[in-house]
């Protein structure tokens, strides 16, 4: 199968978050937002240190010259600050599909419009603009609050791949897998449209 699908960095705009591609100039704004420890309990990396944050930026560069990644930022419309980050990987455009993964944010912005703002903006390019028809998710078996947190996006269970990754410290750690398909689409976007609308509304009334 050949298509014409090109997955390349973008800047992704909407009211409350913009994704733009990851550069070094966002390196301190990430580093400051990534501070809390328990941002990294889950992954095989740790942001919480300035050189952590510098390792995980030089690498997610070094794949996106590969061809293998492309990481965004997250920034807050509002006051431009740079609030975590996410990733298109496991590109395979021959395929129609792409994972979104490596996705922190500031806890502080967990359960808000600019949280909710950008799962919307990543899962509707990939499907919308380019035309996709698979997007992949995956979290630790244990994180009970990711796994939560994909499923209330629309996200469907697959499965668990055994013994996946090396956690700092050596656990073995299993991978809960998800994904969202192009027929889906529809019905989990009208559900984040909606999610979306609610947490602007709880926001501007406080």
């Amino acid at each position: 199968m050949t298509t014409d699908v090109r997955i390349e960095p973008v800047i992704l705009q909407g009211r409350h978050v913009r994704l733009e591609p990851l550069s070094r100039a966002h390196l301190a704004g990430l580093t400051a937002a990534g501070r809390e420890p328990r941002i990294w309990r889950w992954m095989p990396l740790d942001g919480s240190t300035p050189e952590g944050m510098a390792g995980i930026v030089d690498a997610a560069l070094a794949a996106q010259t590969a061809g293998s990644e492309v990481p965004f930022v997250t920034v807050e419309q509002a006051t431009g600050r740079v609030v975590g980050s996410t990733r298109y990987l496991a590109l395979a455009p021959a395929h129609l599909r792409l994972e979104i993964g490596w996705t922190w944010i500031d806890p502080e912005m967990q359960r808000t419009a600019v949280n909710s703002e950008a799962k919307l903006l990543g899962l509707g390019h990939a499907f919308e603009t380019l035309g996709l028809r698979r997007v992949e998710f995956k979290t630790d078996v244990l994180n009970e609050q990711s796994r939560a947190g994909i499923l209330g996006i629309g996200a469907q269970f697959e499965g668990i791949f055994r013994k996946h990754m090396v956690m700092t410290g050596g656990r073995a750690r299993d991978s809960a897998y998800y994904s969202v398909i192009d027929t889906e689409w529809p019905d989990v976007r009208a559900h984040l449209q909606a999610r979306l609308a609610r947490h602007t509304s709880e926001e501007s009334s406080r």
